[in-house]
């Protein structure tokens, strides 16, 4: 046996924090994962989950060769084969349908599983792109409606580096389940309070970050907006508009103004279902406090309002004069931090003009959509468990059993999805090769190197890649490219903020700070807006031409069901990575007593979950974590963990948000009665 060792390396998982890690490696084996201090910002802390790498890259459920169907689709039954043979049928399957339907029958479906500059997006999309194949619009899934929401207020620029919000006097935590979803955004928040910072959390549920806060605003899902409109209008009724800055420093504040006036205080409360209290409350302690920063998350976004209720958010530093000061702002926009130069990495210029774009949401339909000019008939999934992840899992399902689909899974475990592949890739974990990581919620830029060789036979993304690239007689030398030369194509080697360092000659353990003009990032005072007109935009020039949504609005949700279904993130799995792992065993239902009386249900029943897309078996945990009218069930659990082959995902609709086509996991409205176990 070889002795330990210890090596620098990246937590690759979809997560804001992007962890800088220490892997003990014995015989070969990752034996160990715990926090490395090289990331100022993550400072030798992980979560636990990420301590269960060892399990996820050794375990049982590890793909260490490629893999042919031998049954059914959606019985799991393989062959092994050989890459040769894997890649002759891929080549062969795609041919034939470029052949009968052209290249925009075949479709890409990956996510971000591994945030990696090189796996989640490199290689694969440039051979993508020079094959033809149809595009996808995968922000939609998740992160694009905020992202759209920011870039149309501020531009594409950073505004407050996380870091620095420990100086700001009051914290606004909004859809944000800090503990579980950007971890050491914990400590810093905790330290802000120790030098006197209120902190206020607004979510439906009571979390670790709420139980701790000054005050917590369980707002209904979905009313952001109306509550956001509340707070400025609350803001100029008490003289506290920053006249001077908005003058200066913001288009549109007037008739955003107009709107938040439209809805008096005591209405507003009522459609959020919170004491008008809360609302004038937050309002007064905004007003005060210098610095002021607001921490938004994703959990906003997942609703048909959730563009506008993260645009009527972000003008509430604008039009109190929040921004210029360390601390002070919103702690958005990271992923901007960084000189990335993604159109070189992804073969932009491959693609053939008039290529169409699909939504991500919409996979699952499209699949079974005979009116789709030309059909999907060549599916391939990466990065990604769309099974499990997906909104309407039933249609998704359907799709994927057709026999006519030819669906190639490249993966690192065997997940839900892997089921229905006709053809199985083994992937190689990210501590099995080199990356270079950006993030979206720090501002390090961090290079990992290999810590072990590939486990069996599998590979890392871009070499698999490359072996399609050359089967299909991609010349071109982009196709060629080492991973170093592809690290090099990932960001702009030549921007002051990488210090002159390319980025394939980093180290391992030194992160490299994004600064600007040798200071952090600080909106209005080291970075500026950049929109059409150069300042914060309340009114959008971008968001009215690409959606007609020049303002923020409101826009009320049909309920078919009396209980709205939230399926936040769990502690357990990030999205569904890890839920193959014996944590992930059991999934549960989370429902306010109240509620629960109502229907005559006690703590630890089974219960019945349903609307017309699906139903759900789950034990019942009545809690008041969750606010009346409101159920909680953890996303990403696998399908070992149902009875009926449906998780929460079934249940989601497919109806879009009012930015980027956004999925709307939190307008599932549900009902919920007793169910006897077959057997119990």
């Amino acid at each position: 046996m070889r002795p330990a060792i210890e090596l620098p390396a990246v937590c690759p998982l979809d997560c804001p924090d992007t962890c800088s890690l220490t892997v003990t490696v014995e015989d070969g084996r990752v034996a160990k994962v715990r926090g490395s201090r090289a990331n100022p910002f993550t400072r030798g802390v992980i979560c636990n989950k990420v301590t269960r790498y060892p399990e996820l890259i050794h375990g049982p459920g590890r793909l260490t060769r490629p893999l042919r169907r031998a049954g059914p689709k959606g019985q799991g039954r393989f062959a092994e084969i050989s890459w040769d043979e894997a890649l002759d049928a891929i080549h062969g399957a795609f041919s034939g349908t470029i052949r009968r339907h052209g290249p925009q029958a075949i479709a890409p479906l990956n996510y971000a599983g591994p945030h990696g500059q090189l796996a989640l997006g490199s290689m694969d999309m440039r051979f993508f792109n020079r094959l033809g194949a149809s595009k996808l619009n995968r922000a939609a899934l998740c992160g694009g409606v905020r992202s759209e929401a920011y870039v149309g207020t501020f531009g594409a620029v950073p505004a407050l580096k996380p870091d620095t919000i420990v100086q700001a006097q009051l914290i606004v935590v909004w859809g944000f389940n800090v503990s579980v979803s950007g971890l050491h955004l914990m400590p810093l928040i905790n330290q802000a309070r120790k030098r006197g910072a209120r902190i206020v959390v607004v979510d439906p549920r009571r979390t670790k970050v709420a139980e701790q806060a000054d005050l917590h605003i369980p707002v209904k899902p979905g009313t952001d907006v109306i509550l956001a409109f509340a707070v400025a209008a609350e803001l100029e009724r008490s003289g506290g508009l920053d006249r001077a800055f908005i003058a200066q420093h913001v288009a549109g504040a007037e008739e955003y103004l107009a709107r938040a006036r439209s809805r008096s205080s005591e209405d507003a409360a009522a459609a959020c279902g919170i004491p008008v209290e809360q609302i004038r409350r937050l309002a007064e302690w905004y007003q005060a406090a210098n610095p002021a920063a607001i921490c938004c998350g994703n959990g906003l976004e997942r609703n048909r309002n959730g563009g506008s209720g993260l645009r009527a958010i972000f003008a509430l530093p604008a039009l109190a004069g929040k921004f210029g000061a360390a601390g002070g702002g919103v702690a958005n926009g990271s992923s901007f931090a960084f000189p990335k130069t993604t159109a070189k990495l992804q073969g932009e210029r491959f693609a053939p003009a008039g290529t169409r774009t699909l939504n991500i949401v919409d996979i699952g339909r499209h699949l079974l959509d005979r009116t789709l000019a030309p059909p999907i008939a060549g599916l391939f999934v990466y990065n990604h468990n769309p099974l499990i992840v997906h909104p309407d899992q039933n249609t998704l399902r359907k799709g994927l059993l057709r026999e006519d689909l030819f669906t190639v899974v490249c993966e690192l475990s065997h997940t839900d999805t892997v089921d229905y592949a006709d053809i199985v890739l083994p992937a190689a974990s990210d501590f099995e090769h080199g990356d270079v990581f950006t993030a979206y919620g720090q501002h390090y830029l961090q290079r990992s190197r290999p810590v072990i060789a590939p486990v069996g036979e599998a590979l890392p993304n871009t070499e698999i890649f490359r072996r399609l690239a050359r089967r299909f007689g991609f010349t071109e030398p982009e196709f060629a490219a080492t991973d170093e030369q592809l690290m090099d194509d990932a960001l702009d080697a030549g921007d002051a903020r990488m210090q002159g360092v390319k980025p394939s000659a980093m180290q391992p353990d030194r992160p490299l700070p994004m600064e600007f003009g040798g200071e952090d990032a600080v909106l209005f005072k080291s970075v500026f807006p950049k929109t059409p007109s150069g300042k914060v935009e309340l009114r959008s020039a971008y968001l009215d031409e690409k959606y007609g949504a020049a303002l923020p609005d409101y826009v009320p949700v049909p309920a078919e069901h009396p209980l709205i279904l939230v399926s936040p993130s769990s502690d357990e799995r990030t999205t569904s990575t890890f839920g193959g792992l014996s944590a992930s065993d059991s999934a549960w239902l989370d429902m306010h007593p109240r509620d629960a009386a109502v229907r005559g249900l006690k703590d630890g029943a089974w219960v019945r979950l349903w609307n017309a897309l699906g139903e759900v078996h789950l034990p019942l945990r009545v809690t008041d974590e969750v606010r009346p009218g409101v159920v909680c069930s953890l996303k990403g659990a696998w399908m070992r963990t149902s009875d009926n082959g449906q998780t929460v995902a079934a249940l989601v609709p497919t109806h879009k948000a009012d930015l980027c086509g956004g999925a709307c996991f939190n307008d599932t409205f549900v009902d919920v009665e007793a169910w006897a176990r077959p057997g119990a």
